[in-house]
Formats: C-alpha cells, structure tokens, sequence
C-alpha cells in the first residue's frame, strides 16, 4: 500500500511560528493547479504496480481552493494510480475557511476526512501566533463540520508562551467535547528565520519553556487516555477505528509520493524533494521537466529512519525486522545503546520490541538520535 500527498502552497496570511513552504499571494493558483495535474501524470509509473490507500492535501491551507479544485486533484489521482474503492482522503483545513456552505460542499465531494487547525481556543493565543481565524469562527465550524463528517482530526499546539496547565485543559476539554475522534498536537516550536524567532530575539513575545510544554504533553497524554483515545504516535491519538491511514504509513515506512513544490517523496530505498520555489516549479511542470533532487539512502540511512520512526509509535522497534532487514550487528548496536536509557526507565523492551515509556514519550527524538548508527561499516 502507499499514499500520495499534494501540497497546497498558499495561506491567506502566514503564521508566525510556521516554517512550510507557502505564498500569500493567490495569482497563480490556476497555474499551480495545472502544473500539480501534469507532475500527477508525469509520475504515475512510480507507484505503478503500487496500490494507493491514501490521499492527503496539506499545505499551506488546502482549504482555500475551491471545492471543485479539490475535486479535480482527486479524479486526477484516480486516473492515473492504482487507488483502492474507498481511500482516506484528507483535506487539511483553517476555520475561517470551513463556513456551513463550504462544509456541505466538501461533504459531497470524494473528501471523506478533514483535518482542521484549531491549534487553541484562546484569543490571545491566536493572535500570539497570528492565526487567521479566530475562537467564535473555531467553536462554529467544529459544530457544523461534525454534522457532515465522522472522521476529523483536530490540530492542538501546546507550550505557548503564557499558556497555563488549567488553559491547556480547556482546549483539550472544548475539543472533546465535540466528540472529535482524533487529535494531533504538537509542541510550539521556534523555527530558524521565522516571525516567532524574531520576535522571541527582540523581546517582543516571551521564548517558550521546555519544562512547560513537557508538562502539558503529559497533561495531553493523560486526559486523552482517560478518554478513550490511543497514543498511536508521539503527535498523534485516535479513538479505536479513526487512526489516520496517512499517518500510520508514514511511520510505518510505507512508500508516498509528495506532488506540489517543496513536497517529499520515499519509495524505501530513496527519498526525494521537490523545488521550493511556486514559479520555478509552475515553469518545470510547463517544460514537462520534474522538479525534484534525489537522495539514494544507504543501509545505515534507513536504520536510522527506522529507529526514528518506529520508536515514535506504538509499534516500536522490532529487533525481528532490525535483524532481517540490516543485519545482527545493527541489533547488537542497538540493544547497547538503548541500556542507558532503559536503565533510565525512558525505553523498554516488550515482546521483543523496543518502546518508549510513558516518561519517555516527550524525549523520543533525542532518545532516537542516540540509537543512531553513525559510522558506515
């Protein structure tokens, strides 16, 4: 199974703390849409003998095409790839984009899971990181959206400069109870050469706490536990049945392709990129030329992806497949560094397969890091 994922390189106005790669200006969207169309058609024998589960629209804000601009990306993926009878299609959304028209619209299309950025419902968190909408136009959208969808996910961000433990709550609580069966959230961070850095290094916004967002990840962890959610992923919980099928794969190391600029690919053994540039990757898709750089993975490469990803999720990381798929001495490599921290009590071993505890759920990227291979041999 694999998955393909379409970028959407424009916002309305850009949020502080974000990083992706997007414009603010519309005027070339029919060109972005034709050039996405031709790079579809261009790359379809790469997963020709390949059957394609999942089709995710992230961005940017996907949300801000129209609905039948939506609809066309997807008959387009449906004429040129092998896709399954019912695929998750995910359309990543903001709220001042999700009015009850627009809702009712979406709902009629082939789009049958919406993924929307709440990130708070705090006014001066919003502002603080410039979001477009604000907590009237969240609480709303979430009322109608769950009247034509059973499968959202709700986008959460925690450790906000001036955000207490009972606010985080709150929000935890106000998604709940709109009976939403899955929650992403994420640990605000501050990125090299964004608004947020600066504002941080100017004075103007206070730098975030790491103790504080460690607190909160714990808070989140504990009261989606208490409500029935599982911790499939260090980012992400779902209820039984509404795990996201893009996610999982993409933790699960199954292959996608990446269409739209700056958008990533992996096939197993190779990842690729696309350009970040929307009038240098419009001009290509013109010529008919791809866009994108390659990078062929070595073994040692993909053991460390592995690491990285198998321990973020509930799977963990199985010395069966270490053995099978890189040798005993990766496993012996392995199991040595992982003694400091199961001795720590931050990893465990279970059935064979190397977990994070519940304490070192917040720490697993830097637990990773230390489980990399580094030297080739």
């Amino acid at each position: 199974m694999s998955g393909i994922y379409i970028h959407i390189p424009f916002c309305k106005q850009a949020c502080y703390y974000c990083d992706f790669h997007f414009s603010t200006s519309l005027k070339k969207k029919d060109e972005m849409i034709n050039a996405l169309i031709t790079e579809m058609s261009i790359r379809k024998k790469e997963l020709e003998n390949e059957q394609v589960e999942t089709i995710y629209f992230g961005g940017g804000t996907p949300s801000v095409l129209t609905t039948e601009e939506i609809e066309l990306l997807i008959q387009t993926v449906l004429e040129n790839y092998n896709v399954i009878e019912c695929p998750e299609i995910t359309l990543e959304a903001n709220p001042d984009d999700l009015s009850e028209e627009k809702i009712i619209t979406i709902a009629n299309s082939s789009v049958n899971r919406l993924s929307i950025g709440i990130q708070s419902f705090f006014e001066k968190d919003l502002r603080l990181m410039n979001r477009a909408h604000n907590v009237i136009e969240a609480k709303e959208c979430l009322s109608i959206a769950t009247q034509y969808f059973k499968n959202i996910s709700v986008d959460l961000i925690y450790g906000i400069p001036n955000t207490t433990n009972e606010e985080w709550k709150t929000n935890i609580a106000t998604v709940l109870s709109y009976g939403i069966p899955h929650i992403s959230s994420y640990a605000l961070t501050v990125e090299p050469k964004t608004a947020l850095e600066s504002f941080i290094e100017k004075g103007i916004i206070d730098n975030v706490d790491d103790e504080t967002a460690q607190a909160q990840f714990l808070i989140l962890v504990d009261e989606l536990d208490a409500a029935g959610f599982t911790h499939y992923e260090l980012s992400n919980f779902g209820k039984k049945e509404y795990f996201s099928k893009n996610n999982s794969a993409y933790w699960q190391g199954k292959k996608y392709i990446g269409i739209g600029p700056s958008a990533h690919s992996f096939n197993g053994k190779e990842r690729s990129w696309n350009i970040s540039n929307n009038s240098k990757y419009i001009k290509l898709l013109k010529e008919g030329k791809l866009t994108n750089e390659i990078e062929k993975l070595s073994m040692t490469d993909r053991y460390n992806e592995y690491v990285m990803t198998g321990l973020r999720t509930i799977w963990g990381v199985s010395f069966e497949k270490v053995t099978i798929d890189f040798g005993k001495q990766y496993l012996a490599y392995l199991k040595m560094q992982a003694e400091k921290f199961i001795e720590e009590d931050l990893l465990y071993i279970e059935n064979e397969t190397l977990k994070t505890t519940r304490k070192g759920k917040f720490l697993t990227d830097g637990i990773a890091s230390d489980l990399f291979k580094l030297n080739l041999t």
